[in-house]
Parts: structure tokens; C-alpha cells; sequence
């Protein structure tokens, strides 16, 4: 049983929302952000600066910045995905930029619109331009267990693309399974690799449940000494440019996971639910994820 602090970064105001059929105004997802701080969550990513034509649900990111109050040893993050986004979230004020490219060149010509070759070139220039910012990066590699157009990754290629993002300068290094192909043999496999490769910097997981190995995925990952993922508030998420992509991993059925664990996260799990279900009124219907249906396990008898 680990009792190691791990951190959970709640990607619900961005990843979750970005795909919902509900578009939530700017206020409305910057209180979500404090919710989400309130029930003990210290990193938030609260939203995505990119073109709100191709991603309208994420229209108004300055104004859901604007919102935010600062709280100490909180971060906030913002997605971007070019220069200009990050010239963006710098101008809105942001602690941290999170960037991503899948590692597939037709995920990423249909998600960025350059070759996979283009976008590690542009990740390193928003890498750099972050540093000059002082803003704190974590990079996402996209597909790193699967894509849905090409099919199987090479883990070396991931593995590549990981050493490179580090030599870049990125203070954090996460492998998404962006479309939930991903299970645990993967999961051992790649996350050795990926560590070696960074060079001393975190290496984190962002899951998603979409064939129902997501919290598996997690299980091991921990086993193999992560302590980073990422989460979505009421499983809620998917990407628009992959086909049959659904929801990232619950951050309450993670927390639930992890407490199970041992793991220290400083996250109030009740705190949680309340969150998971005022957002499931919010949007007007349900959220996807297993304990805001079942609620956490209380024995019979147990001590209070």
C-alpha cells in the first residue's frame, strides 16, 4: 500500500467541458474552479486558449482567468496549443501552461494542423517562451498508448518524443491516453521508460476510462511510482477531433482510489461529490462517473 502524496490535476473546467453538448458561461466555470480548490484540490486546469470556432465551449478563457481568485499553493493552468495561446494565457495572468501534441502525424494534423514533426518544433517555442515568462509547463504527449487513426504507437517513439520534451525544458512530462485504448501491460511497459527518459523530471498519466481500463491503468501507473494524474471532475471529457473518444477517469473515482491506496492527495472526497453534483445540475444532466451514483463505501458499524 503506497503512502506517497500524489497530486491530482482536475482537467474538468477544460478537458471535461470542451466536449459537452452544454457550454457553460465563463462564471460559471471559473466558480467550478473554486469549487473544485475548496474540496482540497491544488492544481486546477481552468481553461484552453484556443480558437473558440473550432472549440466553442471554451469561448471567454480570459474571463474564466479574470475569475479566479488567487489561493495560496493553488495552480491554475491553461491549455495551449500555439504561440498565440500562450501569448494569451500569459496576458490573462496564468501560473502555468499546459501544452500537447499527439504523437501520430494524422491525429496531429487533424487536431493541430501540422505534421508531428511541426508540433514538436512549435512545443519546444512554447516551451521557451514560457520560460522566458516564468510560467511553469507541463507537456502532454497525446495518443501515447494508441491513435484513433493510426492505430498502434511505438512505445520508442513516445519515449523519444519524452526526451525531447524534457531537453526543451519542460517541468513536467504527461502521457495521455487521449481515446482510452491504453491497459496496465502498457502502463508498466511505458512509464519506466518514460521516467528514464526525463531526466529527473515528473512524469505524469491522463487517463480516460472510454474501454473501462482507465482506473486499472491508474492502479499500475501508481505501482510504477507515478504521482501525477490527471482527472475530470464527474468523468466528463473527450476530445472533438478523435472519433469515439469519451470521458477522462473521475476525479472522485480516482480519489476514491487513491485513498483506498493510501495515498495522501489532501483532497476531502465528500467535498467532491458535492462538486460532482452541483456540475451535473449545472450542465442539466448526469455526469459519467461510478461514486457520484454510489456513493463512497461506508462499512457497517465502522468507526465515524
Amino acid at each position: 500500500m503506497s503512502t506517497t502524496h500524489v497530486t491530482v490535476c482536475d482537467v474538468g473546467p477544460r478537458d471535461g467541458l470542451q466536449n459537452d453538448p452544454t457550454t457553460l458561461a465563463p462564471g460559471v466555470r471559473g466558480e467550478l474552479c473554486s469549487r473544485l480548490v475548496d474540496s482540497g484540490l491544488e492544481r486546477v486546469e481552468a481553461a484552453s486558449f484556443v480558437n473558440p470556432q473550432r472549440v466553442p465551449q471554451m469561448a471567454g478563457a480570459e474571463e474564466v482567468v479574470a475569475a479566479l481568485e488567487p489561493r495560496e499553493g493553488v495552480s491554475f493552468s491553461a491549455l495551449a496549443l500555439n504561440l498565440r495561446g500562450v501569448e494569451r494565457a500569459i496576458a490573462a495572468g496564468v501560473g502555468e501552461v499546459h501544452i500537447a501534441y499527439p504523437v501520430t502525424d494524422t491525429f496531429a494534423q487533424r487536431n493541430q494542423g501540422m505534421t508531428l514533426a511541426q508540433a514538436a518544433e512549435a512545443a519546444e517555442a512554447m516551451i521557451a517562451a514560457c520560460a522566458t515568462a516564468g510560467l511553469r509547463v507541463s507537456a502532454a504527449l497525446g495518443a501515447s498508448f494508441g491513435c484513433p487513426f493510426e492505430g498502434r504507437v511505438d512505445p520508442g517513439l513516445v519515449v523519444e518524443h519524452v526526451a525531447r520534451l524534457a531537453a526543451a525544458g519542460a517541468d513536467e512530462i504527461v502521457l495521455a491516453d487521449t481515446i482510452g485504448v491504453g491497459v496496465p501491460a502498457q502502463v508498466r511497459r511505458l512509464v519506466p521508460a518514460a521516467v528514464a527518459a526525463a531526466g529527473g523530471r515528473p512524469v505524469g498519466l491522463h487517463l480516460h476510462n472510454t474501454r473501462n481500463t482507465g482506473y486499472a491503468n491508474a492502479a499500475v501507473g501508481l505501482e510504477q511510482g507515478v504521482t501525477h494524474f490527471d482527472a475530470s471532475i464527474g468523468g466528463l471529457g473527450g476530445c472533438p477531433f478523435a472519433p469515439a473518444a469519451t470521458g477522462n477517469i473521475a476525479t472522485e473515482d480516482l480519489v476514491y482510489l487513491l485513498d483506498g491506496e493510501g495515498a495522501q492527495t489532501g483532497i476531502d472526497l465528500d467535498a467532491l461529490l458535492s462538486v460532482s453534483r452541483w456540475l451535473a445540475d449545472a450542465l442539466g444532466h448526469d455526469v459519467p462517473s461510478l461514486l457520484s451514483r454510489a456513493g463512497p463505501f461506508v462499512a457497517v458499524g465502522a468507526d465515524a
